[in-house]
């Protein structure tokens, strides 16, 4: 009698409302000690250093080129329709408005999420797998500190500062793209460009990426430093960060402009 092999489980998510609850309280619980265990010393000052570089300056490349696709993109698609209203002169204002406050963020952070999450969650999924975790405890070294607050907190405020340059370089590139129909001047484009915001549209737009930052690194982590044994287990850990990463970025965008546009 033949026997079917068992096909992989690639994603685990959960099955019941029992499981959810457990996950949301779970990732909390993560979040909670993160706050409490960055703040306490010893500080691992240079592994976070070499995390910023790992997360923000090895992800620039990506960022910067889906930045610039999304402005040329935008841009491109925008002036034939604003053109039929002869509303073309607007282009400039509605590619920054858009890019800056929702556009850019969000989509930048779902690169990041995929990018990042996923390698964080597959490095301390693998960590944990061949017992290099329990290594670290039985030598004396604290790996929550050494291996999860470093991550979380180079996530945190690495994506703000990518987020920056993806919308400088989008805002490059629907500058390229309106100069295909026209010639206008860097300095009248961004003139134009600025005209609309003002410093209540760049607040929310900022702060929002601190917390999409911190809810990949977050989520990436738990997923990672949870993972059951295993070399299966790593594959479900990064496959699962970025699902949920990504979930929680479109949600947190969400509440976020509810709020935003209470306040502001």
């Amino acid at each position: 009698m033949e026997v079917k092999p068992k096909k992989k489980q690639k994603l685990k998510l959960p099955a019941s409302s029992e499981e959810f609850f457990q996950k949301i309280a779970g990732l909390a619980s993560f979040a909670v000690k993160f706050l409490i265990e960055l703040f306490k010393p010893p500080y691992e000052i240079n592994e976070t250093l070499k995390q910023f570089f790992m997360i923000g300056y090895k992800s620039f490349p990506l960022v910067a080129i889906t930045g610039f696709i999304i402005g040329l993109t935008l841009t491109l698609q925008s002036i034939p329709t604003l053109d039929k209203f002869g509303a073309a002169s607007l282009v400039p204002s509605m590619v920054a408005l858009a890019v800056i406050l929702e556009i850019g963020p969000v989509i930048t952070s779902l690169i990041f999420a995929g990018k990042i999450g996923s390698g964080i969650g597959a490095e301390l999924g693998s960590m944990k797998v061949t017992e290099q975790i329990d290594s670290m405890e039985v030598s004396g070294t604290n790996p929550f500190k050494y291996l999860v607050v470093t991550r979380i907190f180079a996530a945190t405020l690495m994506l703000p500062i990518l987020v920056i340059l993806a919308d400088a370089i989008a805002l490059f590139g629907g500058f390229l793209a309106i100069n295909i129909f026209d010639y206008t001047s860097l300095k009248t484009y961004l003139v134009s460009a600025m005209a609309n915001i003002t410093f209540s549209d760049i607040i929310p737009a900022v702060t929002k990426t601190f917390l999409f930052g911190m809810s990949i690194g977050v989520v990436g982590c738990y997923e990672g430093y949870n993972a059951s044994r295993g070399t299966e287990s790593v594959g479900i850990a990064a496959n699962t960060a970025v699902v949920i990463s990504s979930l929680m970025v479109i949600l947190i965008d969400m509440v976020m402009v509810q709020l935003a546009s209470i306040i502001f």
